[in-house]
């Protein structure tokens, strides 16, 4: 009489269904602040005066202080009510 072995052979796990995929929640939107005043408090008259005096200094500067004192002065206060706006 032969020796036969018999091999067993091991059947795979069944495979667990995937779960459906769920949709991921849309990215929020990056919201701006509504106004910049909002985030930062108006300068007082007195810082506005001098923002405007420091400007007004640069502007006559980079001219060569050739010039009227008050187109410097005006140029200035247009720059730093645009920056303020």
């Amino acid at each position: 009489m032969k020796d036969t072995k018999k091999t067993t052979v091991k059947k795979a796990a069944p495979k667990a269904p995937k779960a459906p995929k769920v949709a991921k929640p849309a990215a929020k939107p990056v919201t701006k602040p509504a106004a910049k005043a909002a985030s930062k408090p108006a300068p007082t008259p007195e810082e506005r005066y001098r923002m405007i005096q420091e400007a007004a200094y640069y502007i006559a500067e980079r001219h060569g202080f050739n010039g009227d004192s008050a187109y410097f002065w005006s140029l200035a206060e247009a720059e730093i009510n645009a920056k303020l706006n």
